[in-house]
């Protein structure tokens, strides 16, 4: 079967996408789960601990407060109330915290610090899959044991009002709820008053045992405006405001309550620097948790400093303070400060439970369980309570019985934190077959987790791409893929065979749930097909090659000669970013590797100007394999020997003298300027946006001009990149488009001062400030426009007449609706970003790769080159918390899911987009060959192949590392979207591929 090179290509990144998917659904483990049978029953708590005694300690422990009321404010940075803001902005909670009844701590959340995983956390106790930070777009329900479904079971009533996580996690749990999206950040306001307007009713009323309130006005701020904006401090006095009032209200009713309550103050998560999170920085893990309470005894002048406890340790806390069993798959400790002053008895029977519970769920994790240091503590701690227990029956005070509780208690103490460091390090269960097959049509790979021994190696789609290079740059660009004859082969059957007794084996004995093992049988024999076919059309392309290299062995060649500098420079950078992707430094600083290698590009196009043009004839001659665009198509020629060498190299020497001769003296000095202004650009962008780890709390431009001291030239900055913007735009774009685009752009800027960015002749003061909704929408209005007018072009252009010139402008035109919607997302201090992408973009087409010459894989891979070094030049970075999410709410009222996701990713990967899709307008403009956007589409799938194929084989080898969720696992998740992006690019390619018509 004959298929073009960017079709094949195409086939194989979907294919790609598909194994990636299922390599990161096997990759992502799931939580340590308890394995009890009796999961949603009630089980028999465990007995006090006797010596040969029986007790009559063998119920769970009478609840400690009444009322419990849990105030979770979004995004609540610890410095929010322990530094410096919250001694300005929180009075009322800093007086709790320093001489108040209340106990403080400083709660580590676990990455992915985003909002469903760490209700869970605090909920569950336990430790929520890295996967749940995609699925914290759409929660599913909660299905593991969790404390607010034992408050259900016990008969408690539960109100909940604030963010609709909690309503999908928890649907059938609370008797009153009202709750608000998360996910449009725009709104700041409504949000929480949505919250507070039910605060006066409901706590008069005695009809509630637990009260939930979520606010998330401040984690949008942060989204919005960063950390330092000025409205943090107003949302910090508004929720001291409201924490007070509740507090307040509690201390009223506990005048005639047999139990004093407890108000909880939390944040799911922090805030970084930009105002985002996600990630494992220091801002965005450390939150605050204040326990407040009149049941906390306080002596005067006691002074406490926060402690540090992890997050999932409320869960516990709350379990036994509401009289609750501790949820099955907890991994937290109690926050002793609670129970401390409690009678020892009662404080040994807390630990215990505690214990009990972590013991339990060690041991449905852990083979070797009675080895671990955790549970021999455990063990010696629960004798070392039987003997207190006997002694404080025999003689119920004095000075021996008290020491021997401190032992215990401490005892009780160091068992539970190494219990809960084994549980936490246990969170790792890793789906190893559903890896092996995902990674099996990606790369080579040897099936892991499948029996004893060794496996064969197979290979697959990056094979076929690695292969089918020669063919796919020859001038035709086609390719035989041979698909037929491997079908009905005795290799397809017996794979097909091989693979299906893997499948059954694996399937019936592993002891884990498998999601490829859960998958419909039809769906899993299509994929080993799948995997067969490709590995008989391997076999049998392997074949062909040597064959092949058999007969050019018959008559040998002279020996082949130096490649350019540029090609060794491309190849040496590709394999050289690849090789880096080993270090968690550099995948954390990647964007310092983009920087180098854009950087080193420019200074060599600089070198080949200089020589071709400087030097000339004179100049050292350079030849090798290399890329030579001719009537026929863009194909590889190779001179061979001394006298082959000289001669190419006097060709294109002289056919470049000859081009540049043939431009003006002002064409010439930008021939020879361009790879400097270039490289001078990139130099500047770095300072716009710190990115990174090491290096992204130092000052730079974008926090200097969001700072609210410099919105005017702020103003005046944005309004100029509009304007730069429509300048390098407008010029290949219909008349219609023109006036389109302009009046888009100027919907752009007044939808920034609408919402308060810039500054505007109209705006007087903020109240004239809004969301901006109708200014957005307007810019849309063109956005569309534009993108039908290209495609009605494009359409246009199969007629024979006008093909060139309508097929030329309407692909223009796609590419400036795609900048007219990059201008509407981008926040106004990235506008810079987008006018210096499309300078460079002018410079480089102009000025260095039509006069130079350059094939299609060089231009290619430059485009990819560039198109990766603007994704870090916008601010972003491999951590999550650098993702834009308040792009995808731009001129929606609320939050629509697939609308909002897809302005997400294209406000994340503009900068690979725009650049993908002005190869597609530069190849089809300015090369003559027929085959050009095929090359192109093939050489982008594989520069885009090679590091997912790599990175998963890294992973896969580091899935123990340390720092496999807080950097290795974000840029996963990161190649897995660029991987989409890059499938969704193919396909754009091989549509644009096959449209194109004949030059005359």
């Amino acid at each position: 079967m004959r298929l073009g090179a960017g079709t094949f290509a195409a086939c194989c990144v979907a294919i790609e996408v598909l194994g990636v998917a299922i390599f990161l659904r096997g990759f992502f483990p799931a939580p340590v789960r308890s394995s009890s049978t009796t999961e949603h029953r009630a089980e028999s708590p465990a007995p006090e601990p006797s010596a040969g005694a029986s007790s009559n300690w063998t119920k769970l422990p009478p609840p400690l407060f009444g009322k419990v009321v849990i105030m979770l404010i979004d995004a609540l940075r610890d410095d929010f109330v322990f530094g410096s803001k919250g001694v300005k902005f929180m009075p009322y909670v800093t007086y709790l915290v320093e001489r108040g009844a209340s106990h403080s701590f400083v709660a580590e959340a676990k990455p992915p610090t985003v909002t469903m995983p760490r209700i869970k956390a605090l909920m569950t106790g336990s430790i929520p899959g890295f996967v749940d930070v995609i699925r914290n777009l759409n929660s599913p329900v909660l299905l593991e044991d969790n404390v607010l479904r034992q408050a259900k079971a016990a008969g408690k009533r539960v109100i909940f009002y604030g963010d609709e996580t909690w309503v999908k996690l928890f649907p059938k749990h609370f008797v009153e709820y009202d709750g608000t999206t998360s996910f449009f950040v725009s709104d700041y306001t409504e949000v929480d008053n949505n919250v507070t307007r039910h605060l006066e009713k409901v706590l008069k009323r005695e009809d509630w045992d637990l009260l939930i309130l979520h606010y998330l006005g401040l984690d949008h701020i942060g989204h919005l405006s960063g950390p330092n904006s000025p409205l943090i401090g107003q949302k910090l006095s508004e929720m001291d405001g409201v924490l007070m009032k509740i507090h307040m209200a509690l201390l009223s009713k506990e005048k005639e309550a047999l139990l004093p309550s407890l108000l909880v103050l939390c944040g799911d998560h922090g805030m970084s620097e930009t105002g985002s999170h996600g990630a494992s920085s220091t801002e965005e893990v450390n939150t605050a948790l204040v326990l407040i309470s009149s049941a906390f005894e306080r002596k005067p002048g006691d002074r406490r400093h926060p402690k540090r406890v992890q997050q999932t340790d409320l869960a516990a806390t709350l379990a036994i303070g509401l009289g609750l069993p501790i949820p099955r798959n907890n991994v937290g400790r109690l926050l002793f400060p609670v129970v401390e002053g409690k009678p020892v008895r009662e404080q040994l029977r807390f630990l215990h439970l505690n214990t009990v519970q972590l013991s339990k769920l060690l041991q449905g994790n852990v083979p070797l369980y009675e080895k671990d240091p955790g549970f021999e503590q455990f063990k010696m701690s629960e004798r070392l309570h039987g003997n207190w227990i006997k002694r404080y029956l025999e003689e119920n005070s004095s000075e021996v019985l008290l020491n021997l509780g401190s032992k215990v208690l401490r005892q009780y103490l160091d068992a539970l934190q190494t219990l809960s460091l084994s549980l936490s390090r246990q969170v790792v269960q890793y789906d190893m077959y559903s890896m092996a097959v995902g990674a099996t049509l990606v790369l080579e790979v040897r099936l892991m987790g499948v029996g004893n021994g060794t496996k064969p190696l197979l290979f697959k789609v990056l094979a076929l791409l690695l292969l089918s290079i020669p063919k796919a740059l020859s001038p035709a660009a086609e390719l035989d893929v041979p698909l037929s004859s491997p079908l009905f082969s005795l290799l397809f059957y017996l794979t097909i065979l091989v693979l299906s007794a893997i499948h059954v084996v694996v399937c019936t004995s592993t002891e884990s749930t498998c999601y490829f093992c859960s998958m419909p049988w039809l769906a899993a024999g299509g994929a080993m097909l799948l995997m067969s076919a490709l590995l008989c059309a391997i076999v049998s392309a392997l074949t062909k090659t040597v064959v092949s290299a058999k007969r050019v062995g018959k008559n040998p060649a002279p020996p082949s000669v130096r490649w350019s500098e540029l090609d060794l420079l491309i190849l040496l950078g590709t394999m050289g970013h690849i090789l880096s992707l080993g270090a968690s430094s550099f995948i954390e600083e990647e964007h310092q590797t983009w920087y180098f290698l854009v950087s080193t590009l420019c200074l060599a196009l600089c070198q080949e100007v200089c020589r071709n043009h400087f030097l000339g004839s004179d100049g050292d001659p350079q030849c090798g394999l290399r890329e030579e665009p001719g009537p026929e198509g863009a194909m590889l020629t190779m001179q061979d020997g001394a006298e082959g060498c000289a001669a190419l190299e006097e060709d294109r020497t002289r056919a470049a003298a000859s081009a540049f001769e043939r431009l003006g003296s002002m064409e010439q000095r930008m021939v020879l300027a361009s790879p400097w202004a270039v490289l001078c650009c990139c130099r500047l962008l770095r300072a716009l946006n710190q990115t990174g780890v090491q290096g992204a709390h130092r000052p730079d431009l974008g926090h200097w001009l969001t700072s609210s001291d410099h919105k005017a030239a702020l103003s005046v900055l944005a309004a100029l990149s509009l304007l730069a913007v429509f300048l390098l735009v407008q010029r290949r774009c219909s008349p219609m488009s023109k006036v389109a685009l302009a009046l888009g752009l100027l919907g752009v800027y007044c939808y920034r001062a609408a919402i308060g960015n810039v500054m505007s002749p109209w705006q007087r003061g903020n109240s004239d400030i809004s969301k901006g909704i109708v200014e957005a929408r307007f810019v849309y209005v063109f956005v569309f426009g534009i993108l039908f007018t290209g495609t009605k072009d494009l359409l246009r252009s199969q007629v024979a007449a006008i093909a060139i010139k309508a097929r030329t402008v309407g692909l223009w035109e796609i590419y400036s609706g795609l900048v007219l919607l990059a201008a509407l997302l981008l926040r106004p201090h990235n506008l810079p970003v987008l006018v210096s992408s499309l300078l460079v973009q002018t410079l480089m087409a102009k000025f260095v790769w039509k006069p130079l010459n350059h094939g299609v894989a060089e231009v290619t891979v430059m485009h990819y080159w560039f198109g990766q070094a603007f994704f870090y030049f916008q601010g972003n970075s491999n951590n999550i918390a650098t993702v834009d999410v308040s792009a995808g709410f731009v001129g929606l009222e609320r939050y629509v899911e697939v609308p909002a996701v897809f302005l997400t990713a294209f406000a994340t990967y503009v900068g690979p987009v725009l650049w993908a899709s002005h190869l597609v307008n530069y190849l089809s403009s300015e090369s003559s060959s027929h085959s050009a956007l095929r090359h192109a589409c093939f050489c982008y799938a594989l520069i885009c192949s090679i590091p997912v194929s790599a990175y998963i084989i890294l992973v896969t080898s580091l899935r123990y590392h340390l720092f496999i969720w807080s950097v290795f696992s974000p840029k996963l998740l990161y190649e897995g979207m660029r991987l989409f992006v890059t499938a969704a690019i193919c396909v754009f390619f091989t549509a644009m591929d096959q449209t194109r018509l004949t030059k005359p």
